[in-house]
């Protein structure tokens, strides 16, 4: 009998059995398409997100029969690619018989500055002023602009200060690709003496001295843990090879841009920071975990790794970097991880920690973009360098992100020891009309304070005694204008949209709370125990925090509820 030649045969001969496979059958062309998007790349497990990424931008949606094809080509379960592609906000997952989204899509932060700057209006507005068939209109999380906020995202194009006006002529122009502003290329940087520091190091360093000197800095982790960064260096050291560093840079947080702010202007100060402590773990690889929104700051780190890499500094590859999909779950550690090996961005049981079993289950060094940063200038200028600042008995530099109803925001360089009321200094004092309320001090994780609270530190340690922490120094400010429980509701409204749902207390409690906090009168019995619960049986820092905006407002705004 000869063998049937039809394509996506796979059975022959003579009774009852099936010409295809159960399930959803593979499209020729659609893998065709997909091969040659992924051309000689490696089909590795771990390339998953970025190769859905590659399918979105081509296509503008992830079509099933492209969810398919992708499947077949990476020798996948095809439900091990949907859950993926589904659990990360950009992802457009397109059924059969469903429609595919515009060609357009404007994403309106509604994050809390944004809020107080009227996203809402905004929103409203360009919803009843677009064709549907043509433009669609979403919100979106923080975009880490809250010093220009209102912000839209028009495709890859942030609209700062957005108003109709402004959106309707960049759409007129057809303006939707991301914006790269000057910075300190590799040349520049290289003339100044940069890198000289990394050479010297691989030369003749020792890697326990260089801890030393970070250790001597009083450098913790500027993520928002606050961890002595030296002392990991000994942790992931300490176990047996292949050993892996990844870089946060998933700043999700809303208030924060900090590192945003960093990596638009001297990207190789961070770079030079992560290839020290590279060379100090004697990493194999180092990851780059960066997030979606910040496109102008991923072609930056494409254009400057290239540099390094034909500079011979470091070997191609070495550097991998990886472009989050819009979950801000992943800027947990062990939910990063995941996501760099390709699967949702759920976080793992500890322990083991990651430095221990991290990436691929091998040791992993973890840092966040502004730790590193001062990793470069601590071991270039010494531990002086940060550790010399002091205020208010508290050592050290903080760079705290601020915005909200203050006349001049954007990212100041403070000694740690600052007050709320030095940053808003230094922030040009309140907008105009405003008077001083209410604060949040280190993200929506941290709850709001109210003005009366004024003489406290912004540092690690010192707001613990107040039931709340500095976190990654994302400080909003509040006016006589605004409502501190409005302000909560802004904050659990967006915990309950990105938790990850992997346990019940974050994933019930988010919503169960953003539901109580919509009446009239709150329940403070029944949020008390919710808070209760979310705090001490949540898997990770998202549900164990997400009851500080609604206990402090509790406590200190009790007349509002």
């Amino acid at each position: 009998m000869a063998l049937d030649t039809r394509k996506g045969v796979w059975k022959t001969g003579k009774g009852k059995g099936r010409h295809t496979p159960k399930g959803r059958q593979l499209d020729d062309v659609a893998w065709e398409q997909v091969k040659a998007l992924l051309g000689d790349r490696p089909r590795r497990r771990d390339l998953l997100i970025e190769f859905l990424h590659l399918v979105q931008d081509q296509f503008g949606c992830l079509s099933a029969a492209h969810l398919r094809a992708l499947a077949e080509e990476m020798r996948m379960s095809q439900a091990e690619v949907y859950e993926v592609a589904t659990f990360y906000a950009h992802f457009d997952v397109v059924k059969e018989g469903e429609p595919v989204p515009p060609a357009l899509t404007i994403r309106v932060c509604d994050s809390l500055s944004c809020e107080l700057a009227g996203a809402q209006q905004l929103q409203a507005a360009l919803t009843d002023g677009m064709d549907p068939a043509k433009v669609r209109v979403v919100r979106a999380p923080c975009m880490g602009r809250c010093d220009t906020a209102p912000v839209v995202e028009l495709g890859h194009n942030h609209v700062d200060h957005a108003t109709l006006t402004k959106v309707a002529a960049a759409i007129a122009a057809g303006d939707t690709h991301a914006h790269v502003p000057d910075y300190q290329a590799f040349a520049a940087y290289a003339a100044t003496g940069g890198y000289d520091t990394l050479k010297s190091l691989r030369a003749t360093g020792d890697w326990a001295a260089v801890q030393d000197t970070v250790l001597a800095s009083g450098l913790r982790g500027l993520g928002g843990a606050g961890f002595p960064s030296g002392k990991k260096w000994g942790f992931v050291r300490g176990n047996a090879g292949p050993r892996y560093l990844a870089v946060n840079g998933d700043e999700g947080e809303p208030g924060t841009f900090k590192d945003r702010y960093h990596l638009e202007r001297t990207p190789h100060l961070f770079l030079e920071g992560m290839l020290i402590a590279a060379w100090a773990v004697a990493a194999e690889t180092c990851f780059i975990y960066m997030r979606d929104e910040y496109p102008a700051v991923l072609e930056i780190l494409r254009r400057e790794i290239r540099a390094l890499e034909d500079a011979g500094i470091v070997a191609a590859g070495y550097i991998d970097l990886r472009r989050g999909a819009g979950a801000y779950i992943c800027g947990e550690e062990s939910a990063m991880i995941e996501s760099i090996e390709g699967k949702r961005g759920i976080p793992r049981h500890r322990p083991p920690f990651v430095a221990q079993v991290g990436i691929f289950g091998r040791p992993t060094l973890v840092h966040n973009v502004e730790t590193l940063l001062w990793v470069a200038r601590v071991c270039r200028e010494g531990p002086e360098v940060l550790n010399a600042a002091e205020k208010n008995g508290r050592r050290g530099l903080r760079s705290y992100s601020v915005s909200g109803r203050v006349a001049q925001p954007g990212v100041y360089l403070l000694p740690a020891g600052s007050t709320i009321l030095d940053v808003i200094a230094a922030a040009g004092g309140m907008a105009a009309g405003h008077v001083f309320k209410a604060y949040q001090p280190g993200g929506p994780s941290s709850g709001l304070l109210p003005a009366s609270i004024h003489d406290v530190p912004l540092d690690f340690d010192t707001l613990q005694p107040l039931g709340t922490f500095i976190g990654s120094a994302a400080v909003v400010v509040l006016s006589d204008k605004d409502r501190a429980r409005d302000a909560a509701l802004n904050m659990l409204r967006f915990f309950e949209d990105e938790s990850c749902g992997q346990c019940t207390p974050c994933r019930v409690g988010c919503e169960k709370a953003v539901k109580l906090m919509q009446a009239k009168t709150w329940d403070r019995p029944l949020l008390d125990d919710l808070c209760t619960a979310m705090a001490d049986a949540s898997i990770c820092g998202l549900g164990q925090a997400a009851p500080n905006p609604i206990k402090l407002v509790m406590q200190h705004f009790s007349d509002e509820i």
